[in-house]
């Protein structure tokens, strides 16, 4: 009984550093534009478009997405307006596993929001 106790712990420590190997951290501008770029970020209620020339725009439950970014220090810093009420502006972590892309507020310290990338 030790034997299977001991072997599960084995796969469930390994199972998880392969999860973990497959997340990768997004590291400059070019690379999340090219992640994102003409591509609809989708999550239950929410779709967004992330373009290229700075702007965000789509739709979270039944209200209007917009706002803008820029790409600085390593981070997603966003200003973003949901129904026109402002969610205020944030530096974001941003890192990319299996067609998705997650968003972690606060430079990587905060909550975060994961989306498929479709």
């Amino acid at each position: 009984m030790q034997k299977l106790f001991a072997t599960i712990a084995v796969a469930a420590c390994v199972s998880a550093h392969t999860a973990a190997a497959d997340v990768a951290k997004v590291q400059d501008k070019r690379q999340f534009v090219d992640l994102v770029a003409g591509k609809t970020l989708t999550r239950p209620f929410v779709k967004l478009e992330v373009s290229k020339d700075g702007t965000i725009s789509g739709r979270g439950a039944r209200w209007d997405v917009t706002g803008q970014w820029a790409w600085r220090d390593g981070y997603f810093c966003r200003d973003l307006f949901w129904g026109g009420d402002p969610l205020g502006y944030n530096c974001q972590e941003v890192t990319v596993r299996e067609g998705r892309v997650k968003f972690t507020s606060d430079k990587g310290n905060g909550d975060s929001a994961e989306f498929r990338v479709k």
